[in-house]
């Protein structure tokens, strides 16, 4: 494959991850849209495997490797997520996994990579540098460094969101105005907006960020890569990217139309609403998009919008406690 992902490397993966990825649903409620005044559909990724969309790009890019590159293993970095679903496509593929995973991810996260038979090395996000550490485990395991967001294998796989998005909106007869997802790295969401810029040209695409972590907002206005200060903090541990990808910022800065900078209180009430209304749980990260709706960030009403629940990978306590908001939208 090309340094640069297209439309049809969306629908190779879309084929090479069929027999084992999850076609997850699109959720509705009549009820919250008439409080809100709009069409909203969830795309429920928390139901994905692992628990996140992160499975669908760590498939497509391990189940390409050779033979002998299967037998020497592979190597990633991760808060969680793409760490979970690193570890399950190894498991899949019979190739041992080392996956590097920062000191204070939820410990759910560390655990389930654990469970799924992968080697986790911690490392402090603040003082190390995640991408040195990863490339030095590459290089002494003679292993396969498999990015988390910057790799053209990594976005077709992510990109096949898009795709289902595409075939259920065109299934439900919607007219859709706009599709909304969570950005870290910005896999995901140029994934998905690569795959809709052939079948949903005119459909508007943004990005949900945390507030203080808003790095490709910033960098779609200035039109340039820029980084912020990654000793802020937020509740959204998947999207604490400091930078966003060169591949990724390359195609979203064509197919974004901007993005939303969420603030903590709006993505805990929004898990709440999730729970409420669509019976799903989703973490933080995966929460947000559907913040953006909520807190009026994105003025919904009249229109048909998408948004990527990306993940539900969230410990009992961080849940109970997001839940336990009661600001209102």
């Amino acid at each position: 494959m090309n340094l640069m992902p297209t439309y049809k490397n969306i629908l190779s993966a879309a084929q090479q991850i069929a027999s084992h990825a999850i076609y997850t649903p699109i959720l509705e409620s009549f009820q919250l849209n008439e409080i809100l005044g709009c069409r909203l559909l969830i795309k429920a990724e928390c139901l994905q495997l692992t628990g996140a969309f992160k499975f669908r790009g760590a498939f497509n890019r391990i189940s390409r490797l050779t033979k002998q590159e299967l037998k020497s293993g592979v190597v990633a970095f991760s808060s969680g997520n793409h760490a979970q679903g690193v570890a399950l496509a190894s498991k899949i593929m019979n190739t041992p996994a080392v996956i590097l995973m920062p000191k204070d991810a939820p410990k759910l996260k560390i655990e389930n990579t654990q469970a799924y038979g992968a080697e986790v090395v911690l490392y402090d996000r603040i003082t190390e540098n995640r991408e040195k550490i990863g490339q030095k485990l590459a290089v002494e395991r003679n292993a396969t460094l498999v990015p988390s967001y910057d790799d053209p294998y990594i976005i077709a796989g992510q990109g096949t969101v898009g795709l289902e998005i595409v075939n259920q909106v065109d299934n439900l007869k919607a007219s859709l105005d706009a599709v909304i997802a969570p950005c870290g790295g910005g896999g995901l969401i140029s994934g998905v907006a690569l795959a809709l810029s052939q079948d949903f040209p005119n459909v508007d695409i943004f990005a949900a960020e945390p507030e203080g972590f808003d790095d490709t907002i910033r960098s779609l206005v200035a039109n340039k890569r820029l980084s912020i200060d990654k000793k802020q903090h937020t509740i959204c541990d998947a999207l604490m990217l400091p930078t966003p990808g060169q591949i990724t910022f390359s195609i979203n800065k064509k197919l974004l139309k901007g993005g939303f900078a969420i603030k903590d209180i709006d993505t805990s009430y929004a898990m709440e609403v999730a729970f409420r209304y669509f019976k799903i749980v989703l973490e933080p990260g995966g929460a947000i998009a559907l913040a953006a709706v909520l807190s009026r960030a994105f003025e919904c009403r009249d229109k048909t919008v998408c948004v990527i629940c990306s993940g539900g990978n969230v410990d009992y306590q961080t849940f109970k406690k997001s839940i336990g908001k009661t600001k209102k939208s």
